[in-house]
């Protein structure tokens, strides 16, 4: 039996979710802000929703995978105190030197294995993530595979900030056996740069086509007004492309357990 068979998620909003697996407790991107605005350089970013949890619910946390710590978005001003209570920060080379303290920084494909309380063991894999446009990306960003080890069991996706590209393309042919895939979506923009920072919903198809077992969750797709598209231009993009039934939406702040080859 892999050890991924069994996964509980929680969506607590924004691209912050809590995936409990092989008897460790991970969190994506911390957002734990009320609703308000931050100063990104010359342009301002509102975020107009807050999370469903408060993080002092959320217990001990194992480690956060974070995919990249310059942006508000995903990593907001409660977030970043948050990361000082857990275990390790897992991020980007650039980010862990930034953070300091309990921060491991990851190349693409670079692997880190962690070990939980009952003794099991997770791999968490760096994956390719490019933020926008090539040559106008904004800064560097990692996702992560969760495997246990065995590339023949099933595989768990994150793919943090990133457009569809060559790097995606390329975790997808290294990974065959992902069955549950974490998408970070909503066509981010910012002023200065008309073009998408993360995947936009015929995106998002891409993958589900190209992973046709996998269960697709979205996250980013809301509570800030830089985002471009919403859940329901998502939902029309899969059903238009007769892939409806692979999207899985969570609802927010409740666990909801789940197969990773349901």
């Amino acid at each position: 039996m892999p050890k991924l068979n069994t996964v509980k998620v929680t969506y607590i909003g924004g691209p912050t979710l809590l995936i409990e697996v092989a008897g460790l407790r991970l969190l994506t991107d911390p957002t734990f802000d009320a609703p308000r605005d931050y100063q990104a350089g010359p342009f301002t970013h509102s975020k107009i929703a807050g999370p469903s949890l408060d993080p002092s619910s959320l217990g001990e946390i194992d480690a956060i995978l974070l995919s990249h710590d310059h942006h508000f978005d995903n990593l907001d001003i409660r977030g970043r105190e948050f990361l000082t209570t857990v275990k390790r920060v897992i991020t980007t080379r650039e980010g862990a030197a930034r953070l300091g303290g309990n921060a491991i920084g990851l190349e693409p494909f670079q692997s880190l294995e962690i070990t939980g309380s009952a003794g099991e063991t997770l791999s968490i894999i760096g994956t390719p993530a490019r933020h926008g446009p090539e040559g106008n990306d904004r800064g560097p960003v990692i996702g992560f595979m969760l495997t246990d080890g065995n590339p023949d069991d099933e595989q768990i996706y994150i793919s943090g900030d990133t457009v569809w590209y060559e790097g995606v393309e390329e975790t997808i042919r290294r990974f065959p056996n992902i069955r549950i895939a974490v998408l970070f979506v909503g066509a981010a923009q910012v002023p200065v740069l008309p073009a998408n920072l993360t995947f936009n919903a015929e995106e998002a198809v891409l993958v589900g086509q190209a992973l046709p077992e996998a269960k697709v969750i979205p996250v980013h797709f809301e509570g800030w007004k830089h985002l471009k598209e919403s859940r329901e231009d998502l939902s029309k993009a899969f059903a238009a492309a007769g892939r409806e039934s692979q999207l899985l939406w969570l609802p927010a702040g409740s666990p909801i357990v789940l197969g990773t080859g349901a």
